[in-house]
């Protein structure tokens, strides 16, 4: 639906059923929605291929069946390699670490027991390396991350905005314009208002160049949501934004190219 906030979407793989079962009502108490529970590769798989929009995959090293999480993580990386992936498992012994480094590239790995907060972090680590595109870093190693609540990650044609204690996923085309006072900056999207205490160039390069414009120092507006135009005010909905002097002539060029 257009306009609905769409919270990140997380796959469990795990072959214990309570242990399954503990992690993904955790997750839910956390503002995340649960696309599935898998306890073998076979089942995952499925899963993944029923459902385009999971955005991150918990797997288990140990599961049912022939096949490992490692396997399972292999098969990501070649067919879903715009899905990370943390690894969630009470295996920390040299030879399977070796192999998780060697053949796999996880965002994030954690070591059993856990809670849910310390899943939660990962998976916001996971989303942060992961726009970043950090392949291959060192997840065994013990990782920098400072979780803040003023936070925007972009990911394929999404932007990923902290909220509370998750994030929640806009399209970047179900975003109307910027507006920035101070250091707060102002997105508002078809779902609703997301303010953060972070200046506009920052959401702003994020943002792809080819319909995202800066109109005005305060404003950056997306191209295809300008619904009319008087003088130097565009008119988003019932929104009008004001075009600066200076940024007049990119602005109405812009226009002649759509």
């Amino acid at each position: 639906m257009i306009g609905e906030v769409k919270n990140v979407k997380l796959l469990i793989v795990e072959d214990e059923n309570l242990v399954a079962k503990e992690i993904a009502f955790g997750l839910l108490d956390c503002g995340y929605e649960i696309a599935g529970i898998a306890s073998s590769v076979e089942k995952a798989t499925l899963l993944l291929a029923q459902d385009p929009n999971i955005d991150v995959v918990l797997i288990d090293i140990i599961l049912k069946g022939n096949q490992t999480g490692i396997a399972l993580a292999q098969h990501l990386d070649a067919d879903y390699p715009t899905i990370p992936y943390i690894f969630l498992t009470s295996y920390a012994d040299v030879s399977t670490t070796d192999q998780v480094k060697n053949s796999t590239t996880p965002y994030a790995y954690i070591l059993k027991p856990f809670n849910k907060r310390q899943i939660a972090v990962s998976i916001e680590m996971a989303l942060d390396n992961f726009s970043k595109r950090t392949q291959k870093i060192d997840v065994l190693a013990s990782p920098k991350f400072t979780s803040t609540p003023n936070q925007a990650l972009k990911i394929n044609d999404s932007l990923f905005l902290k909220k509370d204690r998750h994030f929640e996923r806009v399209l970047l085309k179900e975003i109307l314009f910027l507006e920035a006072e101070s250091n707060y900056t102002t997105l508002h999207t078809q779902c609703g208002r997301f303010v953060y205490s972070m200046v506009l160039k920052k959401i702003e390069s994020l943002l792809p160049p080819d319909f995202f414009l800066r109109v005005h120092r305060s404003y950056v507006v997306n191209m295809n949501a300008i619904t009319g135009f008087e003088g130097n005010l565009l008119f988003i909905g019932d929104n009008k934004i004001p075009v600066s002097k200076s940024h007049r002539a990119s602005v109405f060029n812009s226009f002649q190219r759509i």
